[in-house]
């Protein structure tokens, strides 16, 4: 690298003017409230294509000589990456190649083709895409985008860092996703450069938590593949360039657990209307697993994407309505007699509860004789709500059980 990073993601900045519009910086009242210091949104969901990738694809494409891009340009991913590159390419008039494991929502497959990539299913998951997309960039002379650790991508990543400072100079810290490193090495890099004192505070999933690992270990690590709604940053191992940038520059990197991420969407849908996908929300949720410094007093998120199927999103936000108490789910006994399921309905609607879904079971083995078994879900307003409810249901007799 011929020049330093922060000169670099300037001159991304430069590049973008006109194709990649600034995202909003808003401050969130609910949250400040929620965690005891000012919380702002850095709303790149909002971004083109729906999240941060586009900055550094259309950076990186448009930083390739005529002779790299004559065969078109190849990448790997499931998800954003293929979308920022299939747009990007198809915006400076390149073909592009997206190579996407068989594990792919069928939204981000029509996603992709729709801003103009060409699309193959190869591998099992993301490592073996990547695999494939490097042996084809090399039989056909296609150059290869990587996700994250390549210095282009990085800087147009770190264009959001030169936004925040402009909109946000006062901040004490910014909270960044985690996964392969690209977004959170950017940041740092020009907001370290302008404020040292800022704190630049990693977050990724407790179920891929590679980077935490490679910051133990010392050196850039893998981790087992495990399931998270943070799918976005599910990478098995930092790149080379962005761990040692993190070293160097990030102050600290914490894991979170999928409630907590769910009950962030949640918190971002209902509080301030955003749509923001898993790994776009795990910054909120360790400041809700109360991982920030204690010293924070002024904090920017940045929101990385909002690219969630509608299935998995309804899925999230009844993980977040039961994590805060406000879906409550019963078995009940009651007489097998006329009349007994109304006066169990009445009595619910007479404690203010949302009757959401009854399951009645006349035949149930666990239920003795002469009574019925339900299951219900209700809905609530919280803890407390719910506790009264099954206390006063207990009273009545309806043998309550969880």
């Amino acid at each position: 690298m011929s020049k330093a990073l922060p000169e670099i993601v300037r001159e991304a900045a430069e590049r973008l003017k006109g194709v990649i519009s600034p995202t909003p910086l808003i401050h969130s009242s609910s949250l400040s409230r929620l965690f005891g210091f000012e919380c702002l949104l850095k709303l790149e969901n909002l971004q083109k294509t729906g999240s941060f990738k586009a900055r550094g694809a259309y950076f990186k494409i448009s930083s390739l000589s005529e002779r790299e891009i004559s065969a078109g340009v190849i990448a790997a991913s499931s998800g954003n990456h293929a979308q920022g590159v299939a747009w990007a390419a198809a915006l400076l008039g390149v073909r592009s190649l997206i190579v996407m494991p068989e594990t792919t929502p069928i939204v981000k497959f029509v996603a992709t083709k729709g801003y103009g990539g060409e699309v193959v299913i190869l591998g099992r998951n993301f490592m073996e895409s990547f695999a494939y997309a490097r042996d084809l960039s090399t039989q056909r002379g296609m150059a290869l985008i990587h996700p994250f650790d390549d210095y282009s991508i990085i800087a147009g990543q770190g264009t959001i860092g030169l936004e925040i400072m402009e909109a946000a100079p006062d901040a004490d810290a910014i909270v960044v996703p985690v996964g392969g490193g690209g977004l959170i090495s950017g940041i740092a890099s020009v907001v370290k450069e302008k404020s040292p004192g800022i704190r630049v505070i990693g977050a990724e999933a407790a179920a891929s938590n590679s980077c935490i690992e490679s910051i133990k270990r010392g050196e850039p690590s893998e981790v087992e593949e495990r399931p998270t709604i943070a799918d976005g940053i599910a990478v098995k191992r930092p790149g080379e360039k962005t761990f040692k940038i993190i070293r160097e520059l990030v102050d600290e990197v914490h894991d979170v657990g999928e409630d907590s991420i769910a009950w962030a969407i949640v918190q971002l849908l209902e509080r301030k209307k955003l749509v923001v996908e898993g790994a776009g929300a795990v910054g909120v949720a360790a400041a809700i697993e109360g991982k920030l410094p204690k010293s924070v007093k002024k904090a920017v998120f940045v929101l990385s994407g909002g690219n969630i199927d509608v299935t998995t999103l309804d899925r999230i936000i009844r993980l977040g309505l039961i994590r805060e108490g406000r879906i409550l789910r019963l078995a009940a006994l009651i007489p097998d007699e006329p009349g007994a399921l109304a006066r169990l309905t009445a009595d619910i609607a007479a404690l203010k509860a949302n009757i959401l879904h009854v399951i009645h079971e006349r035949e149930a083995v666990s239920a003795p004789i002469n009574t019925i078994r339900l299951e219900i879900v209700l809905e609530t307003e919280g803890h407390g709500h719910s506790e009264k409810i099954r206390s006063e249901l207990k009273g009545k007799g309806y043998g309550i059980t969880e």
